[in-house]
């Protein structure tokens, strides 16, 4: 194909080589993605110094806040860029242009039903995953913020998407950034109040992460409308092939997404319905690094997206491939280093937010059970991006239902035999090593391009 007409960008997508040009694209992401994941750990860390039950109200809270997001920049956030990626490598630049207020308007309609689902339903979904008393009512006080004002993350994940769709990592990557700097000194200060301003306890840690979020969303807006990126905001008839661009890998990446965190909300129901709030409180700081890979892992899926979409587009499907498996091989040793350490040394991650000692046996055995097998996680999830990319996304679903079912099903049959927590974190484990390994398989043996 000739790419005489094509913009550099996109050029760079098709022929540059694949190792060199994954890891260009995925820093500014990475780095941007750790300093997020940074600012998680610091405000749980002083969430922590209001007592038990804030940190386990959090812990309740952090499933579905973390659901949201990875739908919004994830699953969602994955179509849209697959879309505008797959648009500009088949030349079609008024479609990614229109696709841009397409995404905008898919995202809204969404964040509207997040939060009248957690406005509505929050004490009876927060009471069913084990919360009470104090760690329920501290649930609702972060939650009816940070899902009262959600629409602000869901419309700054739909133009970063698009951005990132270009190939064009490093703008979301800096405007993100922005609000990271933000939202240290923010978060505490509305926690605890200095001077004048009125501390709001654990809702003010979500009135940061609102703000913070409206102001990224206004800065990539800015950016779009200025006409800095290969694609442009047009005000023009609404189509619905758009939409349904947007949606056929979009939605379906959702319900993987569901799956994600249905299954560690539905273990934090176990964990809470058989050992308590502290417990709770310790599984929650252990499975939220195991959840703060995903935007590590998204620091080269993002990448993913756009590299093998535009390929697609192209036709160059043998590429698409390698490019896949290369980058499913970066996020298994990133992920992996990560959970090793983290087996090794679990007190010093759970030490962090607390010393009870129900908090912390439950913690700690989560680590050791679970850390070491991290890597398939990140393989799995890596492979994930990559097929949203390829807008091939069954096998995907598929390795999360079947993680789900090992996860919560054999977690509680390891509990009801055993006796013992430390066996269900087994099974989660074993879920993760069926995930990563059943899709690495599937997409090695070239399912993406079977007949649908």
């Amino acid at each position: 194909m000739s790419t005489t007409t094509m913009n550099p960008r996109t050029v760079r997508l098709l022929q540059g080589a694949i190792v060199p040009t994954l890891l260009s694209m995925a820093w500014p992401n990475i780095l941007v993605m750790l300093a997020q994941a940074s600012t998680g750990l610091i405000e749980t860390w002083f969430v922590s110094r209001l007592g038990v039950d804030a940190l386990a109200g959090m812990a309740l809270v952090f499933p579905g806040f973390m659901m949201m997001q990875m739908l919004s920049a994830g699953a969602v956030g994955g179509g849209i860029s697959s879309a505008v990626a797959r648009a500009l490598g088949g030349r079609r630049k008024d479609d990614a242009d229109a696709l841009v207020v397409h995404a905008l308007i898919v995202n809204a309609l969404l964040g509207i039903g997040f939060a009248v689902l957690f406005l509505v339903f929050g004490r009876a979904i927060y009471g069913a995953m084990g919360g009470r008393g104090g760690s329920l009512e501290a649930a609702l006080a972060y939650s009816n913020i940070v899902f009262g004002g959600n629409i602000a993350v869901w419309l700054m994940n739909a133009l970063a998407s698009a951005i990132r769709g270009t190939g064009n990592m490093l703008v979301p990557a800096m405007a993100v950034c922005l609000g990271v700097v933000l939202l240290i000194p923010l978060s505490p200060l509305l926690i605890f109040g200095y001077g004048p301003i009125p501390g709001f306890g654990i809702a003010g840690g979500g009135i940061a992460v609102v703000g913070t979020n409206l102001l990224v969303m206004l800065v990539l807006a800015a950016y779009l409308l200025a006409g800095r990126a290969l694609v442009r905001p047009r005000a023009e008839r609404l189509r619905w092939p758009l939409f349904a661009d947007i949606l056929k890998v979009g939605a379906v990446a959702s319900v993987s997404t569901l799956q994600t965190s249905a299954t560690i909300g539905l273990t934090t129901a176990l964990v809470g319905s058989v050992a308590g709030p502290d417990a709770v409180a310790g599984f929650g700081t252990g499975s939220r690094l195991e959840y703060l890979l995903v935007p590590l892992v998204f620091g080269l899926g993002a990448p993913l997206v756009a590299l093998v979409g535009t390929n697609i587009g192209a036709g160059q499907r043998d590429r698409a491939l390698r490019i896949a498996l290369t980058g499913g091989a970066l996020a298994f040793a990133l992920t992996e280093t990560v959970g090793l350490t983290a087996a090794i040394f679990p007190e010093a991650w759970i030490g962090l937010f607390g010393h009870d000692p129900a908090m912390m046996a439950t913690g700690v055995a989560y680590l050791r059970a679970v850390g070491p097998v991290f890597g398939f996680f990140g393989l799995g999830l890596s492979l994930y991006f990559a097929s949203q990319g390829a807008g091939r996304l069954l096998w995907p679903l598929g390795a999360g239902l079947l993680r789900m079912l090992v996860a919560v099903g054999g977690g509680w049959l390891a509990f009801h035999f055993v006796g013992s927590l430390q066996a269900a974190f087994y099974a989660l484990a074993a879920a993760l090593v069926v995930y990563g390994s059943l899709l690495v398989t599937a997409i090695r043996a070239g399912v993406w391009f079977r007949a649908r």
